[in-house]
């Protein structure tokens, strides 16, 4: 017992809360992350392009070290990856050519100028002109972040694709430049005021990767994550609908991972045309000061109503995330470090940081209040149990307890087999409306080409991938996922409702849970009487009272590892449906 209270006291601390920054390219998502840490330059930002090409996570260090692991991805993962960039290279060029450019440039970065010219089997047998032993990581470490960004920047930095594509890397900087095979980077900074210990910021960067690895490291930190931020520029918000695809991403995330919260993060909320907004509001006196706090005001107010729809149709009516004020953040990196025309408190960078703060405690708290019941209904089981019948007594007890261990999992497989009953009607409804609607949904995707005469190209990549791609051009193209949208559309709240970590209806699985380990616990009080525990003269239990207490214990300690499992294999469960038709479709894709 004393052993498994001390146990949990670490367990506060230990577990990690991730904060996903997720959004389109060009969003500022790094921008918005270095202005939460307050260092300014810190993660590489380049205006509207892509910067990070990989996946980072930023955290609170200990040490005096500032340090960056940089994970790259195995040999056999890049000859598998080449095989797919040298089948886009070997296209002929046209006007959309994006994702042949990329593949040009990877190749270029590693085997040198003239490299594309060369088939897949002469690019295997090459020997590289850089260094490259593909080690499990590369480990720098610094003494401050200046360095330290200095260093890191390369490994995770897009190079811009029109300027280097065809000239290749020049020779100083190739023996640097090795982010075509960077899988995620982690980032440990000491002192971090601005974060609480344990608490790791996650830049996720555009929607996906050509790299089949670093494409799978992308949704699993996605899914991992305790917080989303879908993360859109406010020319976006007001202009085009990328941002609604984006957002449908997030949601999806949210649905399928550990996620409890959601909100959407508007960048760059200082840009406006006041002339143009004065003519708009016909506020001819306004000044630009008063009219970005009016316009971003409105942005959230408009924003809130549809993101609260949309969650709305996912999730049950009383979830958490639906009863908050806060929903949407317009911020401003640009003022937060210039302060020319907005204070700091109302650039929302403040806000955020609040956010992170009272997030971390709840979890604490929460994880805190847990190990407390838990303690409680230990010593409230040691009082129920009698220590002065003659152990001889107790023998059959044993058998009793696997009995009745048997009896209450049979009980919780038939509340578990109540409790899918709601989906399964909808699976069918979903199933239906998929084949009526398949082919209208894949129309969708081949309408992104817009009349453009390249587009096959992103098809064939499309293809290569196995029907998930993510485009420089278009976005993150999913046609396992457009087939199944409609099914996921019919089963969404069934699902949330199902796997809900509040406590509600008998539906819910940890409600199945809770129900069956308070049934053994009460049983066992019951047999053992009513009158508390008496010592023997040397202050131990008899055998049968540590027995006793053992059995509870690893009850208690089976169904709160279960509902973690549970928790875990939520998001296998969910992107099943999209890997049954990615297996049904890959021989048409090859």
């Amino acid at each position: 017992l004393r052993d498994r209270l001390e146990s949990l006291k670490p367990d506060v601390c230990l577990e990690p809360i991730y904060i996903g920054v997720f959004g389109s390219t060009g969003a500022g998502k790094s921008t918005l992350l270095n202005a939460i840490i307050h260092k300014q330059f810190f993660l590489p930002v380049s205006g509207n392009e892509s910067c990070t090409s990989c996946v980072v996570q930023i955290n609170k260090g200990v040490s005096g070290k500032h340090e960056a692991k940089i994970h790259l991805i195995t040999y056999e993962e890049w000859k598998e990856e080449l095989k797919d960039l040298v089948a886009l290279v070997e296209q002929e060029e046209d006007e959309d050519s994006n994702e042949r450019y990329e593949a040009i440039l990877k190749i270029s970065t590693i085997y040198g100028e003239g490299a594309t010219t060369k088939s897949y089997e002469e690019l295997c047998r090459m020997k590289p002109p850089i260094s490259i032993s593909f080690p499990e990581y590369i480990s720098l470490k610094e003494k401050n972040e200046e360095e330290l960004s200095k260093k890191m920047c390369p490994y995770i930095r897009t190079p811009s694709i029109h300027r280097e594509a065809e000239a290749g890397a020049n020779e100083e900087n190739r023996a640097k430049v090795l982010w075509p095979l960077v899988r995620n980077v982690e980032v440990t900074i000491p002192s971090l005021q601005e974060l609480p210990e344990g608490v790791i910021l996650v830049d996720i960067p555009g929607t996906g990767d050509f790299n089949k690895k670093r494409d799978t490291i992308w949704k699993q930190n996605i899914n991992k994550c305790s917080v989303i931020w879908v993360v859109s520029a406010m020319e976006r918000i007001l202009g085009d609908r990328t941002h609604e695809m984006v957002l449908r991403e997030g949601m999806k995330a949210f649905q399928c991972g550990m996620c409890k919260d959601i909100s959407l993060v508007v960048t760059k909320a200082d840009d406006m045309d006041i002339n143009e907004y004065r003519r708009e509001t016909n506020k001819n006196q306004i000044n630009k000061h008063d009219a970005i706090l009016e316009r971003n005001q409105t942005v959230k107010q408009k924003k809130t109503v549809i993101l609260k729809k949309t969650l709305g149709r996912n999730l049950p009516s009383d979830s958490e995330v639906l009863q908050k004020n806060d929903l949407v953040y317009t911020v401003s990196a640009r003022e937060y470090w210039e302060g020319n025309m907005l204070s700091r408190e109302e650039t929302e960078i403040p806000k955020l940081r609040e956010y992170i703060q009272d997030f971390s405690r709840a979890q604490r708290r929460n994880k805190l209040m847990d190990h407390v019941k838990e303690a409680l209904g230990t010593f409230s089981f040691i009082q129920s149990l009698k220590s002065n019948e003659d152990p001889q007594s107790q023998e059959g007890k044993e058998d009793e307890l696997k009995a009745l261990f048997r009896q209450k999992i049979e009980e919780l497989d038939n509340s578990i087999q109540t409790c899918f009953v709601p989906i399964e009607q909808h699976l069918q409804e979903g199933v239906d409306q998929a084949k009526r609607l398949c082919n209208k949904n894949t129309d969708k995707i081949f309408k992104l080409s817009r009349g453009g005469q390249g587009f096959h190209k992103t098809i064939r990549a499309l293809c290569l991938k196995h029907g998930s791609f993510s485009s420089r051009t278009f976005g993150r193209i999913d046609m396992n996922m457009c087939l199944a949208q409609p099914i996921y559309d019919k089963i969404d709240m069934s699902f949330g409702n199902m796997f809900r970590l509040q406590m509600g209806t008998r539906t819910t699985l940890k409600s199945c849970l809770d129900v069956v380990k308070e049934g053994i616990k009460n049983q066992l009080e019951e047999a053992m009487g009513d009158y508390p525990v008496t010592l023997r003269a040397d202050h131990f239990f008899t055998w049968w009272v540590v027995k006793h207490l053992k059995f509870f214990l690893q009850v208690d300690f089976i169904f709160r590892k279960t509902e973690k499992v549970i928790l875990q294999e939520k998001g296998n469960i969910y992107q099943s449906l999209t890997i049954s038709i990615q297996n049904d479709m890959l021989p048409h894709y090859e």
